[in-house]
C-alpha cells in the first residue's frame, strides 16, 4: 500500500519501473529486501496504457538517507 504520492513514471529509470529498484533512491533491490508498492496503470498523453510495478526500500532511513545525499 502507497503511504506517499509516487514520483512521475516518466522521470523512472527502467528498473524503477519494474520494481527491481527503490523509487525513491533508485538502489537496486535483492529478492526478499523490498516492500511492494503495488501494480500501477499509466496511461500517457500519447500512446497506450501500460503498467508498472514500483518497489521500496524496507529500511527507510537507509533509503531516506541515499535520496537525500
Amino acid at each position: 500500500m502507497v503511504t506517499r504520492q509516487l514520483p512521475p513514471v516518466r522521470d523512472m529509470l527502467d528498473q524503477q519501473q519494474r520494481g527491481w529498484a527503490c523509487v525513491w533512491c533508485r538502489a537496486l533491490l535483492p529478492v526478499g529486501s523490498s516492500a511492494d508498492l503495488g501494480q500501477q496503470r499509466v496511461v500517457p498523453e500519447t500512446g497506450a496504457a501500460y503498467l508498472w510495478f514500483p518497489r521500496e526500500c524496507l529500511d527507510k532511513a537507509e533509503c531516506a538517507r541515499r535520496t537525500a545525499g
